[in-house]
């Protein structure tokens, strides 16, 4: 979650004379990065994940699930448990770490090393996942869990949902209705966030998704949206009465609900920026994609949404746009710089390689730029389209600064960068190398969900990881214009996206040349290339390689790619089914696409059925025998006894569902219609 300085957070009034500093310096300190490692070549494929978890504490009595506010003392005592294996087994590489998180009921973990392209790494996801989620359990109390779910179902309703227990009446920082400051990480930098964000924008953050409407749910009266349950609590608030509650919605109102979210990312290294800018724009298509496969959120402030995605919760509870930066007043710009079509946690803008089959077309949204930082990018030697794209983030002000770091060595620093790079929260983020670093440049995957069970985060993980190699081993073409993929993202979202909603997608993956899944193997690049210019080896069976690699190199433009006559013949819109499993023969579908990759590798049988596992997850969510997570959830509340069909997630649900959650991912408990029946063979 973004630096963690330590020192004296500056409130926004004094935050925002700072801005024009923090981004001119942030800048030189990016152009000083550029100057180093511009031409770095040959970084091997490093990569991992992060999870992040909610801890829950049970009241069996009260029949209560509520989030347990002890994160300061749980982190302090895994970390200690942490450096006691780490001192016992005299290295840490293989020991998992934790880390702090916005909100103060959860945790966030990664490997303790990144996983390499061997294909034991990749096989040992899953036990890794497990092994952290073992240590987190191990050391709770216990009536304490730590949970994998995207959304807490009744943070923010009324009566007790923490332990211990808070009144938002005192939430300073949020001026929440419904959630207590003690919400928040008690770290200087949450609650100045929180507060910098309101304050910037001139008022709360405004949350609406729609309410899902069932059998007996109340409806507001046509002359007062005051009159329903939903919004009777609102009556006495200036900002609800103005419109920030909407009729027939759940209205939240603070950063806690978007970022008390858990999600699941995978972060890559690459080559060189090169083939970083590559995997960049190729998996912007795929993001909506697996936000929509992996949906597994229906639930807030004690509502079942019509949405079954986190992403707009999170990109609202964020959004510090002033009214003339969303456009809503009509006038010249008179006190911000630009109109800023999308908040700071939204889908990504700009493609960014400056490869053949990126065409200007396909970047056909407005993407305000800062063009003063534009033209001293372009004035150093940085490309058009990379100087637009951080000229793009770069619109944006700083929302935290320290007041004992406004002045930095700006060779050896990049806090000022990171200040502004990490609070575009975006469905991927293209990383820099951090200053004086041995990392190289890198890729971070963000749209997925996080999955209730190590399995299947485990399997999305395989699946993203085996694909980003397929599309640099083929040199597949994704590409799609932006506003298409912003509409996928709007569909992504909507209640069982997978089977309910088409997406638009690209008719043909494949570059000029043999296009049919058995002839891409022969026809395309086979020889990466080292650091020093010379060849790596293959050094596998019958010419197969034995681990999953970097550095492919990118063939010239072919003499017969002759682009269409417009973009829209390009793209056509398909269901989740024809994407993932082919259509047509141009297409063999993404599964197909892995599936085909993984033939150039040496893969024993054991490995294979192993990887098989994974991808059979993927498939069977695609094609509606299994259930997402957000279709599951769904439908344990509305098969409740309790249920009164009326939209509400009562405590008792609440309860029933976090402990079946809970004997799911222990492998106690079968649901045959959301996990197959193999996942539970490691279950301890």
């Amino acid at each position: 979650m973004g630096l963690l300085s330590l020192g004296t957070p500056l409130v926004w009034d004094e935050a925002k004379q700072y801005a024009d500093h923090v981004r001119s310096h942030g800048i030189t300190q990016f152009l000083h990065i550029w100057d180093r490692v511009k031409d770095r070549c040959g970084d091997e494929l490093l990569w991992g994940d992060e999870i992040e978890y909610m801890v829950a504490v049970f009241d069996d009595q009260e029949k209560n699930a509520k989030l347990s506010l002890r994160q300061t003392e749980i982190l302090a005592k895994l970390q200690a448990i942490v450096n006691d294996i780490v001192f016992d087994r005299g290295e840490s590489d293989s020991v998992p770490t934790f880390h702090p998180e916005y909100g103060r009921f959860m945790l966030e973990s990664t490997p303790g090393s990144p996983y390499t392209g061997e294909l034991r790494d990749l096989l040992s996801v899953e036990s890794n996942m497990r092994y952290r989620r073992h240590l987190a359990r191990k050391y709770l109390k216990p009536n304490e869990i730590p949970f994998t779910m995207t959304s807490f179902p009744r943070m923010g309703v009324p009566g007790v949902f923490t332990e211990p227990y808070y009144d938002p009446v005192d939430a300073v920082s949020s001026h929440s209705l419904f959630l207590p400051e003690e919400i928040t990480n008690p770290h200087a930098r949450f609650p100045t966030l929180t507060a910098n964000i309101r304050r910037r924008r001139g008022s709360k953050v405004a949350i609406n998704l729609p309410l899902f409407i069932d059998t007996h749910t109340p409806r507001p009266q046509a002359s007062s949206a005051f009159s329903w349950p939903l919004l009777s609590e609102l009556n006495h608030t200036p900002e609800a009465k103005k419109g920030a509650a909407l009729i027939d919605h759940i209205y939240m109102d603070a950063m806690g609900f978007g970022m008390g979210c858990s999600c699941l990312q995978i972060t890559f290294q690459a080559c060189n920026i090169t083939e970083a800018r590559r995997l960049y724009d190729a998996l912007i298509p795929v993001a909506p994609l697996m936000l929509a496969l992996t949906a597994a959120s229906p639930l807030y402030r004690g509502y079942i949404a019509d949405v079954d995605c986190r992403w707009d919760v999170v990109s609202a509870s964020v959004d510090d746009r002033t009214e003339e930066e969303r456009g809503l007043k009509q006038q010249p710009l008179k006190e911000n710089r630009f109109r800023i079509p999308k908040s700071r946690y939204a889908s990504v803008s700009l493609y960014i390689s400056e490869y053949w089959m990126n065409q200007p077309a396909y970047n056909d949204i407005d993407a305000p730029y800062d063009s003063a930082i534009f033209e001293r990018l372009r004035k150093h030697g940085v490309d058009e389209l990379l100087s637009k794209h951080i000229a793009h983030l770069f619109i944006r002000d700083p929302l935290v600064i320290f007041s004992e770091s406004i002045d930095q060595d700006d060779t050896t620093s990049n806090d000022h960068f990171e200040n502004i790079q990490s609070t575009n929260w975006q469905t991927l983020r293209f990383k820099p190398p951090p200053a004086n670093s041995p990392i190289g440049w890198r890729v971070e995957f963000r749209p997925m969900e996080v999955q209730m069970t190590d399995f299947e985060n485990a399997a999305f993980s395989v699946f993203v990881v085996l694909l980003s190699r397929a599309i640099l081993h083929f040199n597949l073409n994704l590409y799609i214009p932006i506003s298409k993929v912003d509409e996928n993202m709007a569909r992504a979202q909507k209640r069982d996206a997978v089977h309910a909603q088409k997406f638009y997608f690209r008719k043909d993956v494949f570059p000029p040349g043999p296009s049919q899944p058995s002839s891409v193997v022969s026809s395309c690049p086979s020889t990466p290339v080292s650091e020093h210019g010379g060849p790596i080896l293959v050094n596998g069976v019958n010419g197969k390689e034995k681990k999953l690699r970097n550095c492919y190199p990118l063939p010239p433009k072919p003499d017969d790619a002759a682009l269409p006559a417009a973009v829209e013949d390009e793209y056509e819109e398909m269901t989740m089914e024809e994407i993932m499993n082919g259509k047509g023969a141009s297409f063999p579908g993404l599964l197909n696409l892995v599936y085909t990759y993984l033939e150039t590798l040496d893969v024993d049988e054991e490995s294979t059925r192993r990887i098989e596992e994974y991808l059979d997850l993927i498939r069977r969510r695609t094609n509606g025998s299994l259930r997402t997570a957000a279709s599951w959830i769904r439908n344990f509340v509305r098969s409740h006894p309790a249920y009164k069909f009326d939209s509400v997630v009562s405590q008792e649900i609440n309860y029933d569902l976090m402990v079946a959650v809970d004997e799911i991912e222990r492998g106690v408990r079968k649901a045959p219609d959301f996990l197959p029946e193999h996942c539970v063979r490691s279950k301890q």
